[in-house]
């Protein structure tokens, strides 16, 4: 079968198998003429990074690299990749890599030219409207994982590492205008990346169909992402050059982020805290701590998981959801607990508030308090 298309919901996306050679022709569809391409220190050395600088500078953008990216991308890298991106004299970004390159690099094309520090434009209220909408330049997003989503998103999460919490910078401007989803960027992930990253999308997609929130087009795109990560993502972590699965990643990967646009949850609130103290990935926080929410929030999504588990073929309602998602945990080797993870001797009140204050709790269908969010990690350990 062949996957191929040129998509605009929410913005431009060309994908299909071997669209990375596009990568030049994006850029200056974007308006870019000299883009620094960001990644993570993982990426920075890896065949796929090479072709992507080789195509920019054949195609006469140059080839300038930034890479000093950590898992959880931090105010100190982007204090350095503004540096590098201004001493450069770079007019936009190409975004490429997994959720830490792709956050950072749209957080330096969002701060380029902002006056105001980074905190004042974190997700709260109106505080988007402080940035200078003329001082953000244009992003390039290639994915090379199946999780994130955040080729499509207008945030990015980057972590306050004075206090340990996972902040979310948010413009509208923040939105790539350009991205290229190659599914052959993503075959030579590993097995334990893969499965975290596409539970990751599958998180995404439970917790937007869940939120209580209105948003119909996201409710079915939700749906469809589940489905898709049910049959392909076995499939993936499998074989990694199975080129039809790697490609239907992508696509769920991109409909979870953009179904989240009606909101997140509990499982959000309590992984973002989680990652930022003890450095977990984030995926694969999702999924272990993925049962414990079903459970915390039965009582109000018992009869909606019912139907989503018609969809998906999947049997005994909401009880055979619940099972599903540990059977396909345990099948793609995800730990078992938060302390399988690592995650040991955990002060449960900064993470309990801490997670009360990320903005994931509002699309929760199950209020959380402090004595019921402090239960429900306790749970996950």
């Amino acid at each position: 079968m062949l996957l191929k298309g040129n998509w605009s919901y929410p913005t431009s996306i060309r994908f299909g198998a071997g669209r990375i050679s596009e990568i030049a022709d994006a850029c200056v569809t974007a308006g870019i003429k000299r883009p620094l391409l960001v990644t993570d220190r993982g990426l920075a050395g890896m065949e796929i990074t090479s072709r992507a600088l080789a195509l920019l500078d054949a195609g006469g953008l140059g080839s300038t690299l930034f890479a000093d990216v950590d898992p959880n991308p931090n105010e100190t890298n982007v204090a350095d990749g503004l540096k590098a991106y201004r001493s450069g004299g770079h007019d936009g970004v190409v975004a490429f890599g997994g959720g830490s390159g792709l956050d950072l690099a749209k957080t330096l094309a969002f701060m380029s030219r902002q006056t105001r520090p980074l905190w004042d434009f974190e997700d709260i209220g109106d505080w988007w409207t402080r940035a200078d909408p003329e001082g953000i330049d244009p992003i390039v997003a290639v994915p090379t994982t199946a999780g994130t989503g955040s080729e499509v998103g207008r945030a990015s999460v980057i972590t306050n590492s004075v206090t340990h919490e996972k902040k979310i910078i948010f413009h509208p401007k923040m939105l790539p205008s350009v991205v290229i989803c190659d599914p052959e960027m993503t075959v030579g992930m590993p097995g334990f990346i893969t499965a975290g990253t596409g539970m990751d999308a599958f998180a995404h997609c439970l917790e937007a169909f869940c939120s209580p929130h209105y948003h119909p087009m996201s409710q079915g795109i939700a749906l469809e992402g589940m489905r898709l990560v049910k049959e392909y993502l076995p499939r993936a972590f499998k074989d990694g050059s199975d080129i039809e699965a790697r490609a239907h990643m992508m696509s769920a990967a991109a409909m979870g982020a953009t179904a989240f646009q009606k909101g997140l949850g509990a499982i959000h609130a309590i992984s973002h805290p989680i990652g930022a103290v003890h450095h977990t990935h984030h995926g694969t926080t999702n999924a272990v701590v993925m049962q414990p929410v079903l459970r915390f929030n039965e009582i109000a999504i018992r009869e909606r998981i019912g139907h989503a588990a018609d969809y998906l073929g999947i049997s005994d309602g909401y009880d055979g959801f619940y099972d599903f998602v540990g059977k396909l945990n345990g099948s793609l080797g995800i730990p078992k607990n938060l302390t399988e993870l690592g995650v040991n001797e955990p002060d449960l009140e900064f993470l309990t508030n801490t997670a009360l204050k990320d903005p994931s709790t509002g699309g929760n269908p199950v209020e959380m308090t402090y004595e019921n969010t402090k239960k429900l990690i306790q749970a996950c350990l």
